[in-house]
């Protein structure tokens, strides 16, 4: 459909509307569908002043309104956003509970015992339920930024309890419930495959422990349940949340797993939904982004730059999304080692984005680094001026400072107590992004990032030594053994990682280098099909290391890989 076809037949839609006050369930997801073709279409204003109108008394018109509120809040966190966010989703709960189906409280414990009967549900009732539960999911999330401290982020994590719960409900209802309308059914079908499928899938994905304690209070997850529900809210094509089922999936496969794994995604199947995707969205932001990240993924990068170059320069675009293409664009080009270009996306991070002005900052001045700016120079006190900043914007939700901010505060500490220097401080950050294993996929890209590192290893040994010698000498071991590890050249690759553990009792601060090597170590086992002691590697690193920089975000991985490898062996385990 070209958007002046889908003009026309939303214009004539619009003068058989009802009035506001009566506004039928075909008639608002009509509209609902609409606004969800502008919207991916880049047409943003459009997409908006579609629902607006009847945002204070259809719940899909509500809940459209209440969704464009919040991705203005978490795209732009300043306060005006947030403020009018949680003020148009309480509205949108509001609109929904008039509609839901209200039960006494003996009639909820009845419910413990014996389930309703949800055939007595009116269409509207049913619907409502699982708008609300999206409206609801949607407050708790924004409560964690429009209060940073710990008791809204304890009120959030028992709403998001309930919105499982009732997603929960919601299946029960989609799988018992008579339904005399097909398209009654596709739309709420399309909507809990998405919540379900979800909840599951990031429930799997969180570590051991966290699941144990989830699964005390009432979640559950299992991976491979939640893809096959998406996959399954993906295929009813004619579903009103089919593309947020389709969004899902490519985000998971082209950016969750690559961030937490130390495998791919299915990239087959990104490919091919993309490829439908775009047929049907030439211009539309979101997919020209997911492809170029797709070409992140396989090791093409100049396919990559140009993709999410289309992305950011598609037209009627929002500039808080530009921030997403800079991000990948600033990774992409420093992965080439094109600073200039690097440098270029880090700036305009820095000037335009909310997110974290400490990681934005530390990364232009590591990038600035790699550029070996001369002593006292323009470049170099721009350098120093941007560590010193970097702890000024330190920022806190539920009452704790985030990780990653936390260990650049530190590095920007370290830089000045080295006397302005640190071991080559943009690949340290890529190996932490998990990205080495991406550089591996282009060889002559590995091979010359190699080649830095082994010069580096030189500089530092050819000049006088510091009270963090030992810490520079095993990070460049570290980021050795990983390149070997990219090179297939294994012997070598164990031989530095090894090297880095007989360190333990000399490092000084970077005690992350020892959890982080072991993990490497077990994955190198991985690769050469030694499944039982890559198991054993990832239980010692979880076990026997505690309290260093990103503990959170290595034992993500951890759970990742044991998830990995268990599953491989329980075949030969059942077969026994």
């Amino acid at each position: 459909m070209s958007d002046n076809e889908a003009d026309d037949e939303f214009q004539d839609a619009q003068e058989e509307l009802p009035p506001p006050s009566s506004l039928d369930f075909e008639t608002a997801t009509a509209i609902a569908k609409q606004a969800i073709y502008y919207y991916f279409s880049n047409e943003f204003e459009k997409s908006r002043k579609t629902v607006e109108p009847y945002a204070h008394c259809d719940m899909y018109c509500s809940l459209g309104t209440a969704v464009f509120a919040y991705l203005d809040a978490v795209l732009t966190f300043e306060r005006k956003y947030i403020e009018k966010a949680s003020k148009t989703l309480k509205q949108c709960m509001a609109v929904c509970s008039k509609r839901r189906r209200h039960t006494t409280a003996i009639q909820n414990i009845g419910k413990i015992v014996k389930r309703p009967n949800y055939d007595f549900y009116t269409i509207g009732e049913v619907h409502a339920e699982l708008c609300y539960t999206e409206a609801l999911l949607f407050k708790s999330m924004l409560s964690i930024i429009e209060d940073e401290t710990l008791v809204s982020f304890v009120k959030a994590g028992f709403r998001i309890r309930n919105c499982f719960l009732s997603y929960k409900d919601c299946l029960q209802i989609l799988e018992t419930r008579k339904w005399e309308s097909k398209e009654h059914k596709m739309h709420f079908e399309s909507g809990v495959r998405l919540g379900v499928g979800t909840f599951n899938l990031m429930i799997s994905l969180l570590p051991t422990r966290t699941i144990k304690l989830l699964e005390f209070v009432g979640f559950s997850g299992d991976k491979n349940y939640g893809l096959n529900q998406l996959l399954a809210g993906y295929e009813e094509r004619g579903g009103l949340r089919q593309i947020l089922c389709a969004m899902s999936l490519l985000f998971y496969n082209t950016v969750t797993v690559p961030n937490m794994s130390d495998s791919d995604g299915d990239l087959k199947w990104c490919d091919q939904a993309l490829d439908e995707q775009l047929a049907v969205y030439p211009q539309g932001a979101w997919f020209l982004f997911l492809k170029g990240r797709l070409e992140f993924m396989k090791g093409n990068f100049k396919e990559s730059v140009e993709w999410y170059t289309k992305s950011w320069e598609s037209p009627n675009l929002r500039p808080e999304f530009h921030n997403l293409c800079f991000w990948e664009l600033m990774w992409v080009h420093s992965v080439q080692r094109q600073w200039e270009s690097a440098l270029k996306y880090a700036e305009f991070l820095s000037k335009q984005s909310n997110w974290s002005r400490t990681i934005y900052f530390y990364q232009q001045a590591a990038i600035m680094l790699m550029m070996k700016p001369s002593s006292k120079s323009e470049e170099q006190m721009n350098v120093d001026k941007l560590m010193a900043q970097v702890p000024t914007y330190k920022q806190r939700i539920a009452g704790k400072s985030l990780p990653m901010e936390k260990f650049l505060i530190k590095k920007s500490e370290r830089y000045f107590a080295q006397k302005k220097y640190l071991v080559l401080p943009i690949y340290e950050l890529l190996y932490l992004w998990n990205c080495f294993r991406i550089i591996g996929k282009s060889q002559n890209d590995l091979l010359s990032v190699f080649k830095c590192i082994e010069e580096e290893e030189v500089f530092l040994k050819n000049n006088p030594k510091n009270e963090f010698q030992v810490d520079n000498e095993a990070l460049i071991l570290l980021l050795k053994g990983a390149c070997f590890r990219q090179l297939k050249l294994n012997l070598q690759s164990q031989d530095c990682l090894r090297k880095v553990l007989e360190m333990e009792k000399q490092i000084r601060d970077d005690t992350y280098l020892l959890p982080f090597a072991t993990v490497e170590l077990a994955l190198l086992a991985k690769d050469q099909g030694d499944t039982q002691v890559a198991i054993s590697l990832l239980e010692n690193a979880k076990k026997n290391f505690t309290g260093y920089s990103l503990e959170s975000r290595l034992h993500f991985r951890i759970h990742c890989g044991l998830m990995e490898l268990n599953s491989k062996e329980e075949p030969k385990n059942g077969h026994e």
